[in-house]
């Protein structure tokens, strides 16, 4: 398996281990001019758990993989908190705010896996 699946995997262990729910995993490698080639979204039921979901993801990936996050953003109101491993983005919301947003929409030309949740 290459790197990039293998990180994509941990990367959901480190959100299901944390109870995130509705992961979907955009694989965006066909769409010219993007930020990267993956996107992985979830959601967490409270700020609390976004930033749990957060903590989970860091470690479980360094732990497994010895791979550091490059950059997280929104961490402060813990409403959507993007985290950056280069060819993966990570996108971890409250269920209104993900609503609004919208991402599998924004980005409905990428091939979309959805993982189910573990209960």
């Amino acid at each position: 398996m290459d790197k990039v699946k293998k990180l994509i995997e941990k990367i959901t262990e480190g959100i299901q281990e944390k109870k995130g729910k509705k992961i979907v995993i955009a694989d965006l490698t066909g769409i010219e001019d993007t930020i990267c080639n993956y996107f992985v979204i979830c959601q967490g039921n409270s700020p609390s758990q976004v930033l749990a979901i957060v903590d989970s993801v860091k470690e479980h990936v360094r732990k497994e993989m010895g791979e550091k996050v490059y950059a997280i953003d929104g961490t402060r109101n813990a409403q959507w908190i993007a985290m950056d491993y280069s060819d993966i983005i990570v996108h971890i919301f409250l269920p209104e705010v993900r609503d609004f947003y919208n991402l599998e929409h924004l980005w409905a030309d990428a091939k979309s896996i959805q993982i189910p949740d573990l209960d």
